[in-house]
């Protein structure tokens, strides 16, 4: 059965039991105390990297304000810079933030560029190949244990963002996890969505974004990102938090989550790290 797609955060956290928004409420709450006693470093040299999914037409004020409130604290960079300084052997100079997308959902091109544009930030989307250019109304089974609808990019949209500065790197072909899968599969997924992008939009396809990403948990670090090397990925990003203390490594990339509908407080306390 086709679900109707939605296109608000409200809709998308209703599709969970009520004791899974309430217990997402009270961890979201309890972070506002902790913040207080939380600064982001304004004179240490660092570079993070805050990751979306979404951006809801009821989270396009808060995200802007989220823009605004990290424009205080570093400056923005593309993912092919920021990987570019890490790869060199001098040490970060300065604060940056490098922002990314996971699974290619169309409110990206809809809601988050139009705002990134507005702020200068360039952003890095991360693309599972299979869904690109899908039809809408199929139930979002990849990714969440509840059966909810998001539209997906198309190519299209994926060179319309091109055009106004923004990038993208694979995130599989099926957004299966790198970790239940042989070393030939792996190396399938992540040759094929590689080479899909660069079919589709013409452009090298350097940086993978493993899905779900909990280092040896999702997949697995001794093998995975060498595979990714080989086939001559630059990045391999995953989804552990980073840390401003240690300069990040690009084929084992820290980065923090954020959803976009998040207080001021929230970003504080966890780039506060």
């Amino acid at each position: 059965m086709k679900l109707q797609p939605i296109n608000n955060f409200s809709d998308f956290m209703s599709a969970y039991s009520w004791q899974q928004r309430l217990r997402s409420k009270v961890r979201d709450s309890a972070v506002v105390p902790l913040s207080l006693f939380k600064r982001i470093p304004r004179k240490d040299n660092w570079m993070r990297f805050p990751y979306y999914h979404h951006v809801f037409n009821d989270e396009r004020e808060s995200f802007a304000r989220q823009l605004k409130y990290m424009k205080n604290f570093g400056d923005f960079i593309s993912l092919d810079d920021a990987i570019e300084m890490l790869e060199s052997d001098s040490s970060i100079q300065g604060r940056y933030f490098c922002i990314t997308f996971d699974d290619g959902f169309k409110n990206c091109a809809t809601n988050a560029v139009p705002i990134l544009i507005n702020h200068n930030a360039p952003a890095s989307f991360f693309l599972p190949t299979k869904y690109i250019g899908s039809a809408s109304g199929e139930a979002l089974d990849f990714w969440l244990p509840i059966r909810v609808s998001v539209e997906f990019l198309n190519w299209e949209d994926c060179r319309e963002m091109m055009r106004s500065g923004m990038s993208f790197g694979a995130h599989t072909v099926s957004h299966r996890l790198l970790i239940d899968l042989s070393d030939t599969e792996v190396e399938k997924e992540l040759r094929d969505s590689k080479e899909h992008i660069e079919r589709e939009l013409q452009i090298p396809c350097q940086h993978f974004c493993c899905p779900v990403g909990q280092p040896d948990i999702d997949f697995s670090t001794n093998r995975d990102p060498e595979i990714a090397r080989r086939l001559g990925y630059r990045s391999f990003l995953t989804t552990r938090r980073g840390s401003a203390s240690r300069k990040p490594k690009p084929m084992l990339l820290e980065r923090d989550h954020v959803i976009a509908g998040w207080s001021n407080h929230q970003l504080r306390y966890f780039f506060s790290f």
